[in-house]
């Protein structure tokens, strides 16, 4: 296996990393240079040959910063550039184990869950024209059902007259003239008559699909269900969601598949049946291997809300709903293996990033050897008036351009102007200051409501370009603004 396959990485070195975030995320140019670094050591890693790639283990991060700024954005481009499996995990609904919670292994489980599924789409594609072409064939088969199998005809006792041939008075034998073989001969001519007929038909009635012309027609097609009773396991011991799964596929596996008709859009059941083919022409076990080898190699869990689970004061002894969850979480972060349902996966090489706006606890708050076990720390700095201008305007995924091309869709053109921009973001920067910081989550909220009006009546009402300016702004958050409880509730 290829190393790019192994890693599932497009070989970027750093500085291309950090540029494909910028299409993205507006500053934090710290947090996206250590993320850059790390996934770079991963593709290095691989190049290292002997027992010493497998001592090489990644550099995990821990991210503080307020909300709103891009941590969980980072991570999660991160790994869609990389190609690479990923899980984002809020830290504080783990418990320690013998609690009411989740046990910490279940964000593995996850991993690996994500892992199948990203491996199984990228085989599925690699067999989606077979596939396609042999759902078109099922379609074509309930629109022109084959012919029944012939019969097999009882063999009678011998009789001259089925030859055409009959006895005289006298034992003299009479025919119609036709012989046994050319008899033979016409049934095979008008067979294959019949079967040219029937291909023609079928031709005509492929062309028809493959046109669209057919999609609106209704057709029967039969589905496999899986019988099976009620199952579900309730305990206050955590981690029995995978015995809960494995049993469930444990005793489907007992009980026979129903088969049931039903009614769909020819449109529909093709789709239906290009994912049913492109599931049977894969082999699931050898995408569960690349699945664990990929989640292996390459998985990245993002721990988000880390300072929650963090004692700001050890005076009063352990607590186990933090210190504990902190012991659990070591193991596998440092490397251990755990068992899924799928097979044994270890962690030694999964990637940890984790955030937290450590506004009351500090990461020195995690125990030491966690902490350890992070040994990478960015702050991320708070946006501020400039940003949210960028924010709105340079990414390829700005908030703007994603309003413009909704309310296209309602053939009604909207437009921002400069001086609205910079009064959004002013806005938006000091409902940040007066009230709770939120970040660039803001923002959402701001336009939501400068927007309620046009996005209201588009569906309805004709309506000519709209070109949102500051003054419009203004007048839509004019009441807000001036009502500082209003403001608080609504903003």
């Amino acid at each position: 296996m290829s190393d790019e396959k192994r890693t599932g990485s497009k070989h970027l070195t750093p500085r291309q990393i950090v540029a494909e975030l910028d299409r993205y995320i507006i500053g934090q140019k710290k947090a996206k240079r250590a993320v850059a670094i790390a996934l770079r050591n991963r593709w290095r890693r691989q190049q290292v040959e002997g027992n010493l790639r497998d001592e090489i283990t990644p550099k995990n991060i821990i991210m503080i910063g307020p909300t709103g700024v891009g941590k969980t954005e980072i991570a999660r481009r991160l790994a869609k550039l990389a190609q690479a499996p990923f899980v984002k995990v809020e830290a504080t609904k783990f418990t320690e184990v013998g609690y009411v919670g989740r046990d910490v292994e279940s964000m593995v489980r996850d991993l690996v869950g994500t892992a199948i599924q990203m491996v199984q789409r990228e085989e599925e594609e690699k067999v989606m024209v077979k596939a396609r072409h042999n759902a078109e064939e099922r379609v074509l088969d309930i629109l022109l059902p084959p012919p029944p199998p012939k019969a097999a005809t009882p063999r009678k006792a011998f009789d001259l007259s089925s030859f055409g041939l009959n006895f005289g008075e006298n034992g003299e034998v009479s025919g119609n003239g036709e012989e046994p073989a050319e008899i033979k001969l016409l049934e095979e001519e008008k067979a294959r008559q019949e079967e040219e007929q029937r291909e023609s038909s079928r031709d005509k009635m492929r062309n028809k699909l493959l046109n669209g012309e057919l999609n609106e027609r209704i057709i029967e097609v039969e589905k496999t269900e899986r019988s099976m009773p009620m199952l579900e396991i309730f305990s206050s011991q955590s981690g029995l969601e995978e015995i809960d799964m494995q049993m469930k596929d444990m005793f489907g596996n007992f009980f026979p598949k129903k088969k049931r008709l039903s009614k769909m859009k020819v449109k529909d059941a093709l789709e239906f049946f290009t994912k049913e083919e492109a599931q049977r022409l894969i082999d699931m076990e050898q995408v569960t291997r690349m699945a664990l080898e990929r989640a292996e190699n390459s998985g990245i869990i993002f721990l988000d809300e880390m300072d929650k689970i963090a004692g700001s004061d050890r005076s009063s002894g352990p607590d186990v709903s933090r210190e504990g969850v902190q012991r659990d979480l070591l193991p596998i972060v440092e490397g251990s293996t755990v068992m899924t349902k799928h097979g044994p996966i270890k962690t030694d090489h999964i990637l940890f990033v984790a955030s937290g706006a450590f506004n009351i606890s500090k990461p020195s708050d995690l125990i030491p050897e966690l902490q350890g076990r992070f040994p990478i720390r960015v702050e991320l700095d708070a946006l501020t008036q400039e940003d949210f201008v960028r924010i709105l305007t340079e990414p390829d995924n700005s908030l703007t351009r994603q309003y413009v091309e909704l309310i296209r869709t309602e053939n009604v053109e909207i437009e921002f102007s400069p001086s609205a921009i910079e009064k959004l973001a002013e806005m938006a920067f000091k409902v940040n200051e007066t009230a709770e910081n939120i970040g660039a989550r803001r923002l959402h909220t701001i336009l939501e409501r400068v927007l309620d009006e046009v996005l209201f009546e588009a569906a309805e009402v004709t309506m000519a370009p709209v070109v949102i300016t500051a003054e419009y702004v203004e007048e839509r958050l004019k009441d807000v603004i001036e009502d500082q409880d209003l403001g608080r509730f609504i903003l």
